[in-house]
């Protein structure tokens, strides 16, 4: 018993160090956020630089929303940047060249054509939607919304909405002789004009006739 009590007081700073090392603090994972950029591809990597910066983050597609393949896509063939609008954490990186990762968890929408970082009023919106064969859109802010067509003025109308199961949601107004519905659902929604691919689904029915779009999110809406 006597040669056990040196060898426990030997033992003894030990377990004091390893104690001091088990109440370090433990870094939390990095809180996701909704970032707008720019796409490009170099060597072989797909790169994220976020609007009005010049940092430049590999892209990791944690949340398997289908951005590698989508993008792969829409610059096939063509120039790039594309326009990204999407939400992720970012991390560090070993690739040589980059600020980081962004480690992907929701996608909004990629587009080549349209407005991007240079949108004034996409901080504002709510929703955008919009449509082909006739030509319609549709933006939505805390003020109400506006509905557009060309060669007719552009319609400002009060609506309500109401909230449906999956994630779905309808938008009504019935104002100045018009009856407009505006209903929502997420599902991937390609832009027959440009190729934007967006993930929301939008189907207009105004006095009785039905138009199909997509739709996306603005600024002022996290959902």
């Amino acid at each position: 018993m006597r040669a056990a009590r040196p060898l426990l007081f030997a033992l003894l700073p030990l377990f004091a160090s390893c104690q001091m090392f088990d109440e370090q603090p433990i870094t939390p994972p990095a809180s996701p956020v909704r970032l707008q950029g720019e796409l490009s591809v170099s060597a072989g990597q797909l790169l994220f630089r976020p609007c009005q910066e010049q940092r430049r983050f590999v892209v990791n597609d944690s949340g398997h929303t289908g951005l590698l393949q989508e993008a792969a896509a829409l610059l096939d063939g063509g120039k790039g940047p594309l326009f990204a609008d999407l939400r992720g954490s970012l991390g560090t990186s070993q690739v040589a060249g980059a600020d980081g990762q962004l480690n992907l968890s929701q996608l909004y929408r990629v587009q080549r054509e349209g407005h991007g970082c240079d949108d004034p009023n996409f901080k504002r919106l709510t929703l955008r939607a919009n449509g082909h064969e006739p030509d319609w859109s549709v933006s939505v802010s805390g003020k109400g919304l506006v509905l557009e067509r060309p060669g007719q003025e552009a319609q400002a109308l009060p609506y309500l909405e109401e909230q449906l199961p999956d994630g779905r949601f309808n938008l009504t107004s019935e104002a100045n002789g018009q009856r407009l519905e505006l209903w929502v659902a997420p599902q991937r929604c390609t832009d027959g004009m440009s190729g934007a691919v967006q993930y929301l689904f939008a189907e207009l029915r105004l006095n009785g006739k039905t138009q199909r779009g997509c739709a996306y999110f603005g600024g002022a809406r996290n959902d």
